[in-house]
């Protein structure tokens, strides 16, 4: 019996086409509710009724979601993306739900990007187009990257993908990884603690996976720590930098400027500090958004529901072993 598939990730009305037509033509009836998410529990609630699977955005996922009567039915949530930290894994295993999430895809999107906001902080494009824009005309001095240190905390996918970028500004590139990954060894990568990554590097770029470990690791200690002309890009989550401490960084001169992709409350409040801290480039959480790489996510998320109703696995689940539960919600071949 096909399913009913409720889609939540905002990313499906510009990239989200064909893999609407690719649930369609499996049968799947698709709704599209009236507000995109992130959505809040009592939210998903009123949109989760009847509903087989979820194509989500950073929904808030948790055990009364999956013990509610709108919820259950639900036998898959499918992330569009890599980051799953707003679905409660544990409370959807004991459940008997899968979570499927996209690892791979993103990574030179991302990649591009952090590298993109790395450039313009450097060079200050950013500051000097708005410059133009009123009118003016005003030689900004940049810093050059070659020669200069990177430092990339989180090596997994896409920290390898923008240190195989830094070497072609021929950077020294040192990392901090909880896990240090062997490959990027092989690539030149110079594994050291976070204090010592932070006081060497003149550019910092985040790309570890959220954890309650490391919230807020870049607090007032960690940035009084950087050089005094280095830069932060993070492209990962906001919750990794205190906000309050890069706000009076930026307004002190702790360090010389940071872009952020990333906010811990998204979108981010018209009234947030942020909003008037010098020296900051903004951009909506938008480092994946390319259309090539959008669409094949979209399809990968979709077809992770597809092989759960068709009785296959779904080949990337965080949660694997809930296949072989008793608990597990779906049937399998």
């Amino acid at each position: 019996m096909a399913w009913k598939v409720l889609i939540t990730a905002r990313t499906f009305e510009v990239v989200g086409k064909p893999a609407i037509e690719f649930l369609k033509s499996k049968g799947c009836e698709v709704t599209i509710p009236p507000k995109w998410g992130p959505l809040s529990g009592s939210e998903l609630l009123e949109q989760l009724s009847g509903h087989d699977a979820v194509l989500c955005s950073p929904d808030a996922y948790n055990a009364d979601v999956f013990a509610s009567n709108e919820g259950s039915n639900l036998k898959i949530i499918s992330r569009w993306g890599v980051g799953y930290d707003s679905i409660n894994v544990p409370d959807a295993t004991a459940a008997g739900i899968p979570v499927a999430y996209t690892p791979g895809l993103l990574d030179e999107a991302v990649a591009d990007y952090a590298f993109a906001l790395l450039l313009t902080m450097a060079r200050r494009t950013h500051s000097v187009h708005q410059t133009m824009r009123e009118g003016g005309w005003a030689v900004e001095w940049g810093v050059d990257l070659g020669q200069k240190t990177l430092g990339i905390i989180g090596c997994g996918r896409i920290g390898r993908a923008v240190a195989k970028r830094a070497s072609g500004f021929d950077m020294r590139v040192l990392g901090y990884d909880v896990m240090p990954h062997p490959d990027a060894k092989a690539m030149g990568v110079d594994f050291v603690d976070l204090d010592t990554l932070l006081k060497e590097s003149d550019f910092v770029s985040i790309h570890a996976a959220l954890t309650e470990e490391n919230k807020g690791m870049i607090g007032t200690e960690q940035l009084k720590s950087m050089k005094q002309e280095a830069l932060l890009v993070n492209t990962a989550r906001g919750a990794h930098v205190d906000e309050a401490a890069l706000v009076q960084a930026l307004k002190e001169g702790w360090i010389a400027g940071a872009a952020l992709d990333a906010y811990i409350k998204e979108p981010l409040p018209a009234d947030h500090p942020f909003r008037t801290t010098p020296n900051l480039l903004m951009s909506p959480h938008q480092a994946s958004s390319s259309k090539e790489t959008g669409e094949r996510v979209s399809l990968a998320a979709a077809e992770a529901i597809v092989d759960l109703m068709e009785g296959r696995r779904p080949k990337l689940l965080v949660n694997a072993g809930v296949l072989d539960q008793p608990q597990l919600r779906a049937q399998l071949k």
